[in-house]
């Protein structure tokens, strides 16, 4: 019984060690960018990013693969520096903002690809419609001390995605169905006494 109780508390002494390696960082919208590429006509790349996006990443510095993401982006946000094009990327012709919002992506599982580099698996919903895709992570810095004392990460990722495949079809002006999606992105963790930057 002795034994038991010796073992027993081992176990959860080492889950709950285990547990507390994992830390939750906040996406910082001042140093973050989803940006994306498509091609028109077939000869040049138009590009544009979303302005607003928010979500965690869970972290385990000695155990990577635990890592989890959750981001939101506010599908209105969107800019290309053309209204014109931007009033009909966020109408029903592609985006429908008003009946689909956010843009979410929920990670389901991580892998470890070499130093600094990582491929995640999760759900991603535009348009209202959910499509498994895979995250390129590379870059992944940190964790490291602002001047504040809170605690930060940084990583680029990618995918590539049909657009069709997500319901937004928009016009057939020249518009290719590919799209190549990179966020950049600066995480925090603050402490209870730093300033909030």
């Amino acid at each position: 019984m002795k034994r038991f109780w010796s073992t027993l508390v081992a176990t959860v002494i080492l889950s709950i060690s285990a547990t507390a390696q994992v830390e939750t960082f906040e996406i910082d919208p001042w140093h973050t960018t989803a940006q994306f590429s498509v091609r028109h006509l077939g000869i040049a790349a138009v590009r544009g990013i979303f302005t607003k996006l928010s979500g965690t990443v869970q972290y385990d510095p000695s155990d990577p693969s635990k890592t989890a993401l959750d981001i939101s982006i506010d599908a209105a946000s969107i800019n290309t520096r053309v209204e014109i094009r931007d009033k009909d990327l966020r109408s029903p012709n592609f985006f429908d903002v008003e009946k689909y919002p956010t843009i979410t992506f929920k990670s389901k599982h991580a892998e470890t690809q070499g130093k600094g580099k990582m491929k995640i698996t999760g759900d991603l919903t535009i348009h209202g419609v959910t499509k498994e895709v895979v995250l390129q992570v590379n870059g992944l810095s940190g964790p490291i001390k602002d001047p504040h004392g809170n605690k930060r990460m940084g990583a680029s990722a990618t995918t590539q995605i049909n657009r069709k495949d997500f319901g937004v079809n928009g016009s057939p002006d020249g518009v290719a169905d590919e799209v190549l999606i990179t966020i950049d992105t600066e995480v925090v963790k603050r402490t209870a006494t730093a300033e909030p930057k």
